[in-house]
């Protein structure tokens, strides 16, 4: 009976102190601390990179032309010309900066142009090739919120080959699109 009493006491003294801790803050306000703590821990692992507008945009592109689909591939070229005038350089280091500013102008103009040709797929294709090479060079240096792949096709242009960035490691080729869409390997993984 004493044990009894004793561990009822002392539970009692226990729950008191835990209870007196912080006097200052109320269970919902510890709840709402930890909703916000987490949210902010959250948006940390979400924060998008810099150039992920632009490497959407570029995505986007791909798949279009995988699919021959010149009209989705023009609308892609201007949500990459729009994601390229609305790209933070701030966002970067000066190393980067110096990147981005070096395939600044070409990523411009081959977006602009694969945006003013629907219906020439084939002039869409010339321009992905080199804007391939750029988005490249901009993941390396910024970086990417996601996994990618530098594929290749070794029959574009002549056989001279081509590259390009995929989100899938599964081949899906803009270069020769649904006549040879599985033509292609993957030459380096980005993460």
């Amino acid at each position: 009976m004493k044990l009894f009493i004793f561990s009822t006491l002392l539970a009692t003294l226990f729950l008191a102190a835990c209870s007196n801790s912080n006097p200052t803050t109320s269970p919902a306000d510890a709840t709402q601390n930890t909703d916000t703590t987490a949210s902010v821990i959250s948006s940390e692992k979400t924060k998008p990179a810099p150039a992920d507008e632009i490497i959407n945009g570029y995505l986007q592109l791909k798949n279009a032309l995988a699919a021959d689909d010149d009209k989705a591939a023009a609308e892609a070229g201007n949500v990459m010309t729009k994601a390229m005038a609305s790209f933070d350089k701030s966002a970067i280091s000066a190393d980067q900066a110096k990147i981005y500013n070096d395939i600044e102008a070409g990523v411009k103009e081959h977006a602009e142009h694969i945006g003013e040709n629907v219906g020439n797929l084939h002039h869409q294709r010339e321009h992905f090739e080199s804007l391939s090479q750029d988005i490249y060079d901009l993941a390396k240096a910024v970086g990417t919120g996601k996994k990618l792949y530098f594929d290749h096709c070794p029959m574009y242009n002549d056989n001279k080959g081509a590259n390009w960035l995929s989100e899938t490691k599964e081949i899906r080729n803009p270069y020769l699109g649904k006549s040879m869409l599985d033509c292609g390997s993957v030459k380096e993984e980005l993460n």
